[in-house]
């Protein structure tokens, strides 16, 4: 039986539709943990570092704490925070990020917690995609893919992958 060109079409949409979405923001999941979006920046030419974020869900009732990270991409990778002190932003490295039980931490360009990359083995180019390793306190490690996307598309596309409750 053939199907009609139309409803061909509706099925080909709703396939586009579902590929794009999931295209738009990735998750990974360790335990009660969640892990969404992992994305980091390309830094500006000459700058041997760049900065990664990453939204971190905690589903149960057992707070998280992001601990430390690794990747083939830079040397090593700090933790770190960007506050504003006297008018200037500041940026320090910091041993811990806490992740409340049932709440949701995110990253974003533009201040507060990140992960900064030291000593870039290449530059990151927008389009490209490397792993990195999430170590988490007493919840162990988790392997995410990074997605190297400017601000304001890493930003949209991780806000966009969260429900509201």
């Amino acid at each position: 039986m053939r199907m009609p060109a139309f409803l061909l079409l509706a099925a080909g949409l709703s396939v586009s539709t579902a590929a794009s979405a999931s295209a738009l923001a990735h998750e990974y999941v360790l335990e009660d943990l969640v892990v969404v979006h992992p994305f980091a920046t390309p830094a500006p030419p000459g700058v041997p570092h760049a900065a990664a974020y990453v939204d971190i869900r905690v589903e149960g009732d057992t707070p998280a704490a992001l601990v430390g990270a690794t990747t083939p991409a830079s040397d090593s990778v700090e933790l770190h925070d960007m506050q504003m002190d006297g008018g200037v932003m500041r940026m320090r490295r910091v041993e811990r990020i806490e992740v409340p039980a049932g709440t949701l931490q995110t990253m974003r360009p533009g201040g507060g917690y990140h992960l900064m990359l030291m000593d870039l083995k290449a530059p990151l180019r927008l389009g490209e995609r490397f792993p990195m390793t999430l170590e988490f306190a007493e919840r162990g490690e988790v392997e995410v893919e990074v997605w190297v996307q400017g601000a304001d598309a890493g930003s949209e596309a991780a806000d966009g992958h969260h429900h509201p409750d």
